[in-house]
Order: C-alpha cells, then sequence, then structure tokens
C-alpha cells in the first residue's frame, strides 16, 4: 500500500479550505483518509497553516511520500528542511 500525504479539499465554491490527510495513493482525493494531520487555510491573511509535526514526522518515518504542494506546507511549517 502507498500512502502519501497529500491535501483534502473543503469549503464551498470559491472558498477553499484544505486539510492535510495521509491516505493510500490509489484513493481520490476527497474520499477516506487513514489520518488528519491538519489543515491549511489560504483565504486568511496571512495564510493559516496548522499541522501536528509530531504524527507527520511519524508518518514521513514510516515511508509516507509527501505531494509537492503537501511538502511545501511542511517546509513552510518547519517539519521538513
Amino acid at each position: 500500500m502507498a500512502v502519501k500525504i497529500r491535501l483534502q479539499r473543503g469549503g464551498a465554491k470559491r472558498v477553499p479550505f484544505y486539510h492535510v490527510v495521509v491516505a493510500d495513493s490509489r484513493v481520490r482525493r476527497d474520499g477516506t483518509c487513514i489520518e488528519k494531520l491538519g489543515f491549511f487555510d489560504p483565504q486568511t491573511e496571512p495564510v493559516n497553516i496548522q499541522i501536528d509535526a509530531e504524527r507527520a514526522k511519524y508518518w514521513l518515518s514510516t515511508g509516507a511520500q509527501p505531494t509537492d504542494t503537501a511538502r511545501a506546507l511542511l517546509k513552510k511549517a518547519g517539519i521538513i528542511e
């Protein structure tokens, strides 16, 4: 099972809100997830990023691969370099 750290979209039309989740790579974007790590709200100024660092490091150590966008958010949150 290939596990990815990626974004799950929520919110209304033209008002996006994203959850940072751990999910199987074969599951659709807004499908079931294994665990929710935090959220990303691009509508606020400055953008609001809140991620559980301990759980994110655990999933990265077990082999979960972040997507490009999730990797950028993890860098901004100071979880990875």
